[in-house]
């Protein structure tokens, strides 16, 4: 196999913020060739987590997404703080969005959204037998209501096109697909 990668001749940043930061690279390609202008946008490790409470439903937030202009259907996200283990931050999300702590957790895939132009990865957990102890403890800017479903209802849901995020999606698909 031929090496495919691409050498970083100069980068820029153009963009610096704690949740996104725009970057444009010059890079040489294999064959030799330039591409002068190509953009990354760069930003923090993800987490997600399908949560299964002990009554075996399944826990779904709904949040207003301003860069679709609409309130979507959720597993619980965030960001991973720098230094944090992607499954303390997974917990602590969970904790934070919707109260649920406990069960029996494991990672279930990890995943890129864009591999093109954005630098960070997902890392997807499953948690089994949650159970409320706690209540919200949100972000200034959030406003997330809590839902417990019955695992076919969240399958119906997904299958009809009801999630619209793919890091919503994939997690779900990879749930019902191979672990339920």
């Amino acid at each position: 196999m031929r090496n495919l990668d691409w050498k970083v001749l100069k980068s820029e940043y153009l963009f610096k913020r704690p949740w996104l930061t725009a970057r444009r690279d010059v890079c040489q390609l294999p064959d030799g060739r330039i591409n002068d202008e190509y953009y990354v946008l760069e930003y923090p490790t993800w987490v997600n987590v399908v949560a299964i409470t002990r009554e075996g439903e399944m826990v779904i937030i709904r949040q207003y997404r301003h860069g679709l202009g609409r309130t979507c259907y959720e597993i619980v996200a965030g960001c991973v703080e720098e230094g944090e283990d992607p499954m303390d931050a997974a917990k602590r999300e969970l904790q934070e969005e919707t109260g649920f702590t406990g069960g029996t957790w494991s990672e279930v895939m990890q995943f890129t959204c864009n591999a093109s132009a954005m630098n960070n990865t997902t890392h997807s957990f499953l948690a089994i037998g949650v159970e409320k102890t706690d209540t919200q403890n949100l972000d200034a800017t959030e406003d997330i209501e809590i839902y417990t479903f019955p695992q076919e209802r969240v399958k119906e849901m997904l299958l009809k096109g009801e999630f619209m995020q793919v890091s919503m999606i994939a997690p779900l698909y990879r749930y019902f697909s191979h672990l339920s």
